[in-house]
């Protein structure tokens, strides 16, 4: 049951008047059983593994918690392990085995030295892991106390509207909402049912609409001609963004009517004007990013190391955050590629300063420099992140090379196109959800919309509508992140 399914919308509606209805106290039962109902519908067998994971943490965190200081690393070190463990087999056991039987195969993985387990990736099982790890280093850290009530520690880990793909909560912010006495207010549903529009908006009528031209040239590429590849790959950037995002505002929204606040996993990642920006000031996959700098990067010293450790752990994590993504070396190339793009902007800060000095370029020219350029490295490493293989990136990378010269012949060809008026839809609809990111990002558009007539508002919320309704490709595809 996804997000963007009509089911889902009404069965959370219900769901929400059953809420405001009942006891205070008996709200975070109804959620936990609407949690655990949620997960059931993608696969009843995956409920056991969220159990499972949960009564591990549990168990662990209670020990953290009473053990004297000699045995509660012991403790972390086993809860932790115990927590990876699943998340290693389901997620990266057959891409080892692949890797390894590869090797002694001459690249053809022939070789059957180890057989591989073929088992169905859970939904969201990376979420929920990572939650849990979490919350372990977060008790062992004195960061909250161990949770003695196993049931708000469950719906800590299964709470819906982030449990497929975040944000991934922490519980030092989250346990605490779980206890709080939650009154309806009618601010918080209008915040929410306009995240929850906006959200609906990105995936379905702008990242659905572009997956289809994206699909059509990434499936073969060999078989695509070098511009349906570079309009593909362009069109991939803002479908990522729009479906990930999406669901990312869905998903505050949905906990924002229940009275629930989640943290901000999107802020306009493609007006940063540097890949430093992009990844490391609140721009792309925030909770993910913090996660990692929380619980691997300051752990493996940060930038308080000399210069070449400061620089290994950039890459290490960024590596290690493309293999989460993603049991492929496509992924881990993808992590490679920006971490050296950080690497590589960190370490000419001191000559770019010194050259943007020199010329004395006027501000809002560089930044709209170093935007473009920003956004196409960017564009450049999705490639690796969309394509199935090594070789099918090497083929688009190729192709695209080699047709550059004759870029203005192929555009003026490309009315011609059968899809012509497709991909002109989907251009004006990108330069529309970048227009309201402009304005969001210097002036805050819902906090204006406030502030607006009421014919602003709901003319700008009809339009919306009318837009889903229109332009909305209402397939029910699948949330991309959802394979991860």
């Amino acid at each position: 049951m996804l997000f963007n399914s009509f089911s889902f919308l009404m069965q959370f509606s219900i769901l929400v008047v059953i809420y405001y209805v009942i006891p205070s106290r008996f709200r975070w039962m109804l959620l936990l059983a609407a949690s655990l109902y949620f997960y059931a519908t993608f696969n009843i067998g995956f409920v056991l593994l969220l159990l499972g994971a949960t009564l591990i943490a549990y168990i662990a965190g209670i020990g953290i918690g009473r053990w004297e200081t000699g045995r509660k690393k012991a403790i972390l070190f086993i809860g932790v392990m115990a927590s990876l463990t699943p998340l290693v087999m389901f997620k990266y056991f057959d891409f080892l085995a692949g890797s390894v039987n590869s090797v002694f195969s001459g690249g053809t993985e022939a070789s059957t030295l180890i057989p591989k387990l073929g088992w169905l990736l859970p939904a969201g099982l990376s979420f929920f892991t990572f939650s849990c790890v979490s919350y372990l280093v977060d008790v062992y850290q004195g960061k909250l106390p161990a949770e003695c009530h196993l049931g708000r520690l469950l719906l800590y880990v299964s709470f819906f509207p982030k449990l497929l793909m975040g944000p991934i909560e922490r519980a030092t912010t989250f346990l605490p909402q779980v206890v709080r006495e939650v009154r309806f207010r009618p601010e918080n549903v209008t915040a929410g049912l306009q995240l929850v529009l906006w959200g609906l908006f990105k995936k379905v009528v702008i990242a659905d609409r572009l997956a289809v031209i994206v699909n059509a040239a990434y499936t073969r590429p060999q078989f695509a001609n070098p511009l349906d590849l570079i309009i593909a790959t362009y069109f991939f950037a803002f479908q990522i963004y729009c479906d990930f995002s999406g669901y990312s505002d869905m998903a505050i929204g949905l906990a924002r009517i229940l009275g629930f606040d989640l943290m901000l996993n999107f802020r306009r990642p493609y007006l940063a004007t540097s890949i430093v920006e992009f990844w490391g000031r609140d721009r792309w996959h925030i909770s993910l990013n913090k996660w990692f700098r929380d619980y691997m990067y300051f752990p493996m010293g940060g930038s308080r190391v000399p210069w070449w450790r400061y620089y290994f752990n950039l890459l290490a994590v960024f590596i290690v955050s493309g293999l989460w993504h993603g049991a492929n070396w496509t992924f881990a190339i993808w992590g490679l590629l920006n971490g050296v793009y950080q690497v590589v902007e960190i370490a000419t800060a001191g000559i770019r300063n010194r050259i943007a000095t020199t010329i004395r370029m006027p501000r809002l020219l560089g930044s709209i420099l170093s935007g473009l350029l920003t956004f196409h490295l960017v564009l450049v490493s999705w490639v690796f992140f969309r394509a199935s293989s090594f070789q099918d990136a090497q083929t688009v990378y190729t192709k695209v090379w080699t047709a550059l010269p004759n870029l203005g012949g192929m555009l003026v060809a490309l009315p011609s196109k059968a899809n012509y008026d497709e991909i002109v839809l989907a251009v004006v609809l990108i330069i529309v959800l970048m227009s309201i990111e402009l304005v969001d990002e210097h002036r805050g558009l819902w906090e204006g919309l406030k502030t607006r007539p009421r014919v602003v508002r709901w003319g700008f919320y009809y339009a919306i509508l009318a837009a889903l309704v229109v332009f909305g490709k209402w397939g029910f595809t699948q949330f991309i992140y959802m394979q991860f």
